[in-house]
């Protein structure tokens, strides 16, 4: 007979398995046992190497070969990629804040690890749109915030909405932090979702310097919905693995170019 400790782990395996990945809170309430019981049998499927953590829940680790480009995205499942490159990124971006900016922090896994790294005494205003970024910016006490409500979207934890662009189109910012799924040299930047598209636009019109940030395995790929080009940038923030062809791009065009 299975206990119920181990039946417990099948049911989370079998749930990370089915969503692609939940967070501790999604998974404490579908096997109806406490945060910190959850966070436990995490710990010991991670040491089996079953699951990866982030911050704030899991993913299942696939021990096939099978392809997962027919995925629908998911930010849980976005979190567990190319963490490593995502934290220098993040910590990178932050370098670049100045005192009293007004910044733009769009959605995204490695705009979360950006504002992970805002410096904790220095007083910002912040507009932002995602639940994992809000989560993160109102830890600050000296940031001023200003969050683009509308309708969420649980694949990306974003919202969006007429009036949440609206919003962003009446406020300006010193630096807009911008994510991408895809960045091509001939076609330019693209995000997986649609409805991404409008509010990033909005965000980058709204910006006197548009700083993209995206993890060298985005560099050379192509997603559905396009929302800017490789000029609209002013500075680019990624990791050591930027292909040369794109690196001496954005050089001859004068990009600025962070390397993490």
């Amino acid at each position: 007979m299975i206990d119920k400790k181990s039946q417990r782990l099948n049911e989370i395996l079998n749930v990370l398995k089915r969503r692609n990945g939940a967070s501790i809170k999604e998974l404490s309430q579908e096997l109806d046992v406490s945060h910190m019981t959850i966070r436990r049998d995490l710990g010991m499927l991670e040491e089996q190497g079953l699951v990866t953590l982030f911050h704030g829940g899991a993913v299942y680790n696939q021990r096939d070969n099978a392809s997962d480009a027919d995925s629908e995205y998911s930010l849980v499942s976005a979190e567990s990629e190319h963490v490593s490159e995502k934290r220098r990124i993040g910590r990178a971006a932050a370098d670049l804040i100045e005192p009293g900016d007004i910044l733009i922090i769009d959605t995204g896994s490695t705009t979360e690890a950006i504002a992970r790294e805002l410096p904790v005494d220095t007083p910002l205003t912040i507009l932002c749109y995602s639940m994992n970024v809000l989560q993160e910016v109102t830890r600050h006490p000296q940031i001023d915030l200003i969050f683009a409500g509308g309708n969420f979207h649980p694949n990306t934890l974003m919202f969006e909405s007429p009036e949440g662009i609206s919003l962003i189109e009446r406020n300006r910012a010193e630096k807009a932090f911008v994510s991408a799924a895809g960045v091509s040299l001939r076609l330019g930047v693209t995000c997986l979702n649609s409805y991404e598209r409008d509010t990033k636009v909005a965000a980058i019109r709204s910006s006197l310097s548009r700083i993209l940030v995206a993890d060298s395995s985005k560099f050379g790929k192509i997603q559905p919905s396009y929302f800017a080009d490789i000029g609209d940038f002013d500075v680019v923030v990624t990791d050591e693995g930027i292909p040369e062809e794109y690196a001496d791009e954005f050089r001859e065009r004068g990009i600025r170019l962070v390397i993490a």
